[in-house]
């Protein structure tokens, strides 16, 4: 049993347990269905489940909230302290993407992004839930965004099919049950803040933190995909935000983030810690498949 993962109320899980129950959780709620007979039982069981999220969600906030105190709470200070993470925050500049773009072979290519996808919590869909009821000019900016993974509404240019398209063209079968609880955790994170409105500035924070930090560890795995002879057209996921999210992070931190904490300054610490949240389980995912991919090596020369 892993005790980053635990509650401060002393969770009973392991953390592959916790994590698959709420990876199931997520897979059940977020679903489109029909009404049932049961439909007060599965209130019931939801909410079991939600507390079981809370602890979780809380334990992590906790982990953040000392870094996250020492953000500046005007908007341009706040602004170069979320920048800044994009080099010294947890996670950043890690051993295993040169490896992936310079050395991994298909078979290792293909593990990794097994896990990652398995991972995939859904860009537009966690952003079209975050955007309820913000201020117009963050919410124009979210709307922007949304529309750019939808493929600026082309079925084709859709960014969540282009991964898939990828999947199929490797032959992965991403599935709960053979996910590392750290890819896992990654997801069930992102699906909390955004689902509960009581961390709606964390998502903020989480979501900016990806658009921020993305685009190398992209330029990477594309690099890597391009070297193992994967044509430009099953790769394109990773080339498009390799670029497309540079420009994203810009806007978002210029449109979001800045206007949030300009206009209500106390959301800055809230941010703060989504964005070290998000980064922390991305920290443990590189970590893990280090571990899994065999680079314990590479990591401590690094």
């Amino acid at each position: 049993m892993s005790t980053d993962i635990l509650s401060p109320k002393c969770s009973p899980f392991g953390a592959d347990e916790l994590h698959r129950r709420l990876a199931a959780f997520n897979a059940r709620r977020f679903a489109p269905s029909l009404p049932s007979e049961n439909w007060s039982g599965e209130i019931v069981s939801a909410c079991d489940d939600a507390i079981v999220e809370g602890d979780f969600l809380e334990s992590e906030r906790l982990r953040a909230m000392p870094r996250a105190k020492t953000a500046p709470c005007s908007a341009s200070g706040f602004i170069a302290w979320f920048e800044a993470l994009s080099e010294d925050g947890p996670g950043q500049n890690d051993p295993l993407f040169p490896w992936l773009a310079r050395e991994a072979t298909l078979d290792q290519m293909k593990w990794f992004l097994t896990q990652e996808i398995a991972g995939e919590a859904g860009f537009e869909d966690l952003t079209a839930l975050t955007q309820v009821r913000f201020p117009a000019r963050p919410k124009l900016e979210l709307a922007r965004n949304y529309w750019d993974e939808m493929g600026r509404g082309a079925q084709k240019g859709m960014h969540g099919p282009l991964l898939e398209t990828l999947a199929k063209r490797l032959e992965l079968c991403p599935r709960i049950d053979s996910t590392v609880w750290e890819s896992l955790a990654l997801a069930n994170t992102m699906a909390g803040l955004a689902s509960n409105r009581r961390y709606a500035y964390h998502s903020i924070g989480a979501l900016g933190a990806i658009e921020m930090t993305a685009p190398a560890r992209a330029e990477a795995v594309a690099a890597g995909l391009k070297r193992l002879g994967v044509s430009s057209g099953d790769r394109h996921y990773f080339d498009l935000h390799s670029i497309l999210d540079v420009k994203h992070s810009l806007a978002w931190n210029a449109e979001v983030i800045q206007p949030l904490v300009a206009q209500t300054p106390h959301v800055a610490q809230a941010i703060a810690e989504g964005a070290l949240m998000r980064l922390e389980c991305g920290r443990r995912c590189f970590e893990r498949y280090r571990r899994e991919l065999a680079l314990t090596a590479v990591a401590r020369a690094a």
